[in-house]
């Protein structure tokens, strides 16, 4: 049996694989230790383990570089591995080389959030999962992955809003769960495929505006948007998605540090939603907010406050320098360390970082066939092209046609562009299309930048542009921002196109002999009403950042291949919508008599480019509702309803209701009356009755459904009451407000009355 086993690691070892992070057949010392014994519950091994830990070596386990354990066979592991939208390689947990020279890229989040296509995100978690799972086996990456972000589109200034899921809760809810689900795997009971986080909790969505940066940022923050808005993607990805951490932001939310706030992170996070893994500060938090906010006077009690409130781990240095000191001066407890590493370690045995040799382990077949596979690449091309959204088609001049124009001029700073497709937090991708090369698939293509680059400062390169435009028989510009404008640390001052695109964009319009379509690649909204009410410009496509394939997806949307279906997950605002709007004011509700207009399109109701939602295809879907109710009882125990100050009706705490399964269905039928196959989102808004605090109106569910020329299918809708179709009253309360509430599709409208029903009596 020794004699295999040696085989095998020597097998293993010249083919690149992974030697076990812990409890090593081959070594005899520690096999047969508790905590390596799968066969026991993973609390006994984990306690096991922890007992067998000196201080010292405790400690040195709380930072994401943690250190080995040598005398119990334990090696150095780096927590800090990134998976936003495909592998990584920003944290130092993941390296490409050798075996994996890249992983797939696929569209940054906020365009595959465009899609509204919840079954594709949790195959592209697959997918990511499955290529992190083979660079583990191959040496090259971790098993704990730092992503999603899932912090609310707030502001559309914000640098990082690329990485998220939009401005709505639901959707950013849905798409956390979706994902993580994705990622961690759902078959294996307890066991995780990898670990995924969702970051940045809570209230993190500003980095660097007008002085104010994230590191000294104080988040003033209502209990009711606490409650309405900023919890609920993290309290979805905690509870409906199990995910297995939450990393804490770098801001302070009223006054206290988000790390060391035992009511957010111990009270809500660990208590009240009941998370089973792990609590992570973003990288340097604990050294930020005593050495930057000054919160605590030494540094042992910083590592001591973070500690208590929950803090598991530390991205950083911090906990490991200081936490001893910590304990030796009787502020910190060692059980309370212990605490943290049962959560650290918890999560290290579910990824079966303790059982031996991984590739005796579930996915320890997988390797390099398995990263940046052809059926993983054109799961990013899909993706890319569901997530493209058809802002304007006036005629309409998409889509265009390879026989009548040839050629095309292809124009702009983001026409042959590669990196700028896969945003941030990107890593090596599998390889590019760009739009030129797209385009040049379908017809001869006549290239002139026209800018240098997105800064377009100078006008030097217009004349070929404008020269290309009319002589080809349409023109397409591919134009919008990148990383040097909008990224982490890096929030934008305006909405408007930088420099001299739009003059670029106007001119070369004028001078299109044939139809001139605007290709926008571009993370967060922008101000293109010029465009918009161009008559010379015929179209506008938002490519978002669309991935590795984003070029190939631009092109079959323009050339009529793929039949555009994504929506826009956040609202594009006018300019003006800015003046004297400051990124600090967290308000998300309107103030009429400070000119504070509201934050989304939950509160705003002022002018827009596009709304939330908005978003054309080459056929025309009508909707019917086949079969819906018009009143549903909800069912309450003792004092079930209450006139409560800001509601116009009366209302039901969620916390008095029956909730369980109860549910609004019925179903709606979705006709494509065109002429081409496509796919259609049904999206479902609620206008609540209630007063001035209540949304005016908010998306309570969506669906995806594919429907062929001329047919029709039949979509089932199910609204959960207490969940979607509730309120939060100043106090941050959840509510369901009594009375009709009216459910709009598109044009389509229909009211529900919800009535209480009284079925017993609590003793206050």
């Amino acid at each position: 049996m020794k004699a295999s086993l040696a085989l095998l690691f020597l097998l293993l070892a010249a083919a690149g694989a992974r030697d076990p992070f812990a409890c090593d057949p081959r070594d005899a010392a520690t096999e047969t230790l508790p905590f390596c014994r799968a066969d026991l519950r993973a609390e006994e091994r984990v306690r096991d383990l922890i007992g067998r830990l000196t201080l010292q070596e405790k400690v040195r386990l709380l930072g994401n570089n943690a250190a080995a354990v040598p005398r119990l066979g334990i090696r150095g592991y780096e927590w800090w591995s990134e998976a936003l939208h495909g592998v990584s390689n920003v944290g130092p947990g993941t390296r490409f080389g050798g075996a994996f020279p890249g992983a797939t890229s696929f569209p940054q989040v906020i365009s595959t959030v465009a899609s509204f296509n919840a079954s594709l995100w949790e195959e592209i978690g697959k997918v990511v999962s499955d290529e992190a799972r083979a660079m583990y086996n191959g040496g090259v990456a971790g098993l704990t992955y730092w992503s999603p972000n899932v912090n609310i589109l707030r502001d559309p200034r914000w640098g990082r809003g690329q990485e998220t899921p939009g401005e709505d809760p639901l959707v950013a809810g849905e798409y956390a769960a979706r994902y993580v689900r994705g990622l961690q795997g759902t078959e294996d009971g307890d066991r995780l495929k990898v670990a995924a986080c969702c970051k940045h909790y809570t209230a993190y969505d500003l980095d660097n505006w007008s002085g104010v940066d994230r590191f000294h940022f104080n988040a003033k923050v209502t209990k009711q948007d606490m409650v309405d808005t900023f919890d609920i993607p993290f309290r979805s990805c905690v509870k409906e998605g199990n995910v297995a951490s939450v990393m804490c932001s770098y801001n302070q939310v009223n006054g206290v540090p988000t790390c060391a706030d035992p009511k957010l992170l111990r009270g809500t996070v660990r208590g009240a939603w009941r998370l089973n893994g792990y609590i992570v500060s973003d990288c340097d938090s604990v050294g930020v907010f005593y050495d930057s906010q000054h919160y605590t006077s030494t540094p042992e009690e910083a590592a001591t406050d973070a500690i208590k409130a929950g803090l598991d781990l530390d991205c950083g240095p911090f906990l490991g320098v200081h936490t001893e000191n910590a304990v030796q001066k009787g502020l910190l407890k060692e059980s309370e360390v212990d605490l943290a590493l049962f959560n650290t370690i918890t999560v290290q045995m579910r990824l079966g970082m303790f059982d031996g040799e991984p590739s005796s382990h579930p996915y320890g077949s997988l390797g390099p066939n398995d990263v940046c596979s052809p059926p993983h690449q054109e799961l990013a091309l899909e993706a890319a092209r569901q997530g493209i959204v058809l802002l304007k088609n006036q005629g309409p001049v998409l889509p265009l046609s390879t026989r009548r124009h040839h050629p095309i001029a292809v124009i702009g700073p983001n026409s042959d562009v590669t990196l700028t497709m896969i945003g941030n937090y990107a890593g090596v991708a599998c390889g590019y299309t760009t739009p030129l090369q797209g385009i040049r698939n379908y017809a001869r293509a006549i290239h002139q930048p026209g800018c240098a680059d997105v800064a377009c400062a100078s006008d030097a390169l217009f004349g070929g542009a404008i020269e290309a435009a009319r002589t080809a028989d349409a023109t397409v510009m591919v134009m919008g921002l990148d990383q040097s404008v909008e990224a982490e640390f890096k929030d934008r001052t305006g909405l408007l196109l930088p420099g001299r695109q739009r003059e670029l964009i106007s001119k070369v319009a004028a001078a299109s002999k044939g139809p001139a379509i605007l290709v926008l690649m571009t993370g967060g909204a922008v101000d293109v009403s010029f465009a918009k009410h161009n008559s010379k410009i015929g179209a506008i496509v938002w490519a978002g950042y669309p991935g590795q394939a984003g070029g190939a997806a631009i092109a079959d949307v323009l050339f009529g291949a793929h039949n555009p279906g994504g929506k826009l997950p956040m609202t594009w605002y006018p300019q003006k919508y800015l003046n004297n709007l400051a990124m600090t004011a967290m308000d998300m509700r309107p103030n009429l008599s400070k000119n504070y207009p509201g934050r989304t399109y939950r509160f705003y109701q002022g002018p827009v480019v596009y709304p939330f939602g908005h978003g054309l295809t080459y056929s025309n879907f009508v909707h019917t509702i086949a079969e819906a109710p018009k009143m549903v009882y909800v069912p309450v125990d003792g004092r079930h309803h209450s006139n409560t100050t800001g509601l116009a009706s009366q209302s039901v705490r969620v916390t008095h209701a029956r909730c369980g399964r109860l549910s609004l269905s019925f179903s709606v039928d979705v006709r494509n009356v065109g002429s081409r196959d496509g796919s259609h989102t049904v999206l479902v808004f609620s206008s609540p009755p209630g007063g001035v605090w209540a949304p005016h109106k908010q998306l309570v569910a969506f669906e995806k459904v594919r429907v062929g020329a001329g047919r029709q299918e039949r979509v089932p809708i199910r609204i959960h009451v207490c969940k979607h179709l509730s309120v939060v009253d100043t106090a941050g309360i959840r509510r369901i407000p009594m009375g009709d509430h009216a459910l709009s599709i598109g044009d389509l409208k229909h009211s529900v009355s919800l009535q209480p029903q009284t079925l017993g009596v609590i003793k206050s």
